[in-house]
This record gives structure tokens, sequence and C-alpha cells, in this order.
């Protein structure tokens, strides 16, 4: 994964693709979000209900994070799913589904059939679209919405909504920040230069525990999406149990929120670049605003490569099957 030779990193380069400007405007998108979430309080869950959260790819990621937090804030026992996997059989006093096009097939799908089952709430960047027939209510967030295929505003966005819904209904999690401080920290993820010796790694391991999990699973498919690169991603206390393995010079082990204790030592015995909140260049920054820099650096390798990161090889914007939903 390391850029070619002759390729070196600019800091501050220009906003030359659609990805790259809607990375940028994240910090505003979040604030614009948190200061909306009291006129959705109707559609959110409340506190008490038991809620499944459903999406495809990245959508299913910031499902996995919002879920977990959600528990831990002692709002009500919440799964996520990948839509394609949901038990059926299982019942919910909400549904609730991420998709930012509002197309996504399996969505659909599984919206279509548990409808009159649970009260159902979709999260999309367009409230014009098929979903709208199988929801029970909308929250559109269309300043989110992105003209490049791969996601990155509208997914943050749609947690950062959720972020600050939680702040409303109780106090956060312990460790958990609120939006406004995470999109403060967004800024400088935006500004401040990417890690050299990440930019300069042929691999990269993300690790996050809890609600960071989900953060580290999109880490890695953003750079596979965006620059075609070799990324894995694990919860933070399995990777001592066999991943640990591919470790060693060239490559990279990045953290999202607290390392577990004695990770940074074992890490170190390999050889391979290292970051973590407080222990590295990370810088202490949400979990959610260094998945902003991660973004970026999978713009940086997709540009090295001659990638387009506005139009990734193999992927649409929704995953529409053949003879379904148009």
């Amino acid at each position: 994964m390391s850029t070619p030779p002759g390729s070196a990193y600019t800091p501050h380069s220009s906003l030359t693709s659609h990805t790259s400007r809607e990375i940028a405007s994240q910090p505003e998108c979040w604030r614009r979000a948190a200061a909306s979430a009291g006129d959705h309080r109707g559609l959110l869950p409340r506190p008490g209900e038991r809620v499944a959260v459903i999406g495809c790819g990245t959508s299913w990621f910031m499902a996995l994070a919002y879920a977990e937090l959600r528990e831990r804030a002692g709002l009500g026992e919440t799964d996520a799913f990948a839509a394609s996997q949901f038990p059926v059989g299982r019942r919910y006093d909400r549904i609730l589904a991420l998709t930012r096009s509002g197309t996504t097939t399996e969505v659909l799908d599984l919206l279509a059939r548990l409808h009159g089952q649970a009260a159902i709430t979709a999260v999309t960047a367009d409230g014009g679209t098929p979903v709208v027939d199988v929801a029970d209510g909308i929250v559109e967030l269309a300043y989110a919405d992105e003209e490049s295929v791969v996601q990155t505003r509208f997914a943050t966005t749609a947690l950062a909504l959720l972020r600050a819904h939680l702040e409303s209904q109780g106090p956060l999690p312990r460790g958990v920040r609120t939006i406004a401080r995470a999109a403060s920290d967004a800024e400088r993820a935006v500004a401040e230069p990417l890690p050299e010796e990440m930019c300069a790694a042929e691999q990269i391991t993300f690790l996050g525990d809890g609600w960071a999990y989900g953060l580290a699973l999109e880490a890695g498919l953003k750079m596979r999406e965006a620059a075609g690169a070799w990324t894995e991603a694990y919860p933070a206390m399995e990777y001592r149990h066999g991943p640990i393995s591919i470790a060693g010079p060239g490559r990279g082990t990045w953290v999202f929120g607290p390392a577990p204790y004695g990770l940074a030592a074992d890490v170190a015995r390999t050889g391979v670049a290292y970051l973590a909140e407080s222990g590295g260049a990370a810088g202490d920054l949400d979990p959610l605003s260094d998945l902003v820099r991660v973004q970026r650096l999978a713009v940086h390798f997709a540009a090295a490569r001659g990638l387009d990161p506005d139009r990734p090889r193999a992927l649409s914007r929704s995953v529409v099957l053949a003879g379904e939903h148009g």
C-alpha cells in the first residue's frame, strides 16, 4: 500500500475530488445534524424501546457503532444487522434503517417484510426514493448527500445525529464526547497533516473496542473502496489472538479510541507503525473524527495510484439487484 516512488505526500492538497470536498464538509454537517436532533424526536428511538438498526456496507458499520452507544447509555436493548442478515422472527419495537440512497434492494425488501410488525424509521439522504413507501417515518439528511459513490459525510452525519439524540436523552457513556466536541476534533482531522508512517505503510490493520469497532470496520472498508488497499479490521482485544501475526516493519496498526492495556508494547515488538489515542500521532481525537483522517488517507492513496476516489471500480451508489426495485 506504499505510495509509488516520487509521489511525496502533500499535507494540504487542493480539494479536487467530490470525495475530498465532502470529507472537508463533515464538521459543519455534524453541527447541523446535532442542531436538528430535537426535530426528529418522534421518529428516533425512545428510551426503553427494543431497537434494531439495519444498513448495508458503511451504513451497517454506523449501525454497529450506534447500537453499542445506545446500550452503553442504558437506553434500551439495541441490535445492529446487515439488512440481508436480519433475523426476521425476532421482535422489536422500532426498526431504524440507515440508507443514503433509499433504493438499496436488501433494505427495501426487509422493510416491506417487516411493515406492521414494528415502527419503522429510515434515515436517508433522499426523501423522494422508494424507502418512503416502506417506512412509517423519514429523517432526511439532504444536506449530507454526496456526489461520490464512496460514502463519507452522509454516514458520519447520520451517526452524529443519532449521537446528538442520545445526548438529549441523558448522560453519555463514560468517555464519549459530545458532537460539538467531535466536530471540533473533525476540524483538526481535516486540517492537520496525515501521519507519515501510515502514508508509507503497505498494509494497515484498524482496531477498535466497543462502539469504535464499527468505525474500525468502516476505516478498513474506506481504504479498500477508494484505493484498493490491503486493510483489515478487528476488535482491539482480538488483535493478539492471531491477526498480529501480519504486523511488521512497513505496515501499520491504527487504533480507534483507547487501546487495550499492553497492546502498545506487544505491537512495538513487531516493528509495525502504531497509532493510538495518546500513544502516537492520532492526537487524542474523537473516534468518529479520527475516521475523517482515514477517509483523507484513502483519497491520498487513490491519487497516488491513479485511481478516481469518486468512482471506484466495481462499485455503484446503490446496490439494486436485477429484477428488484427498478
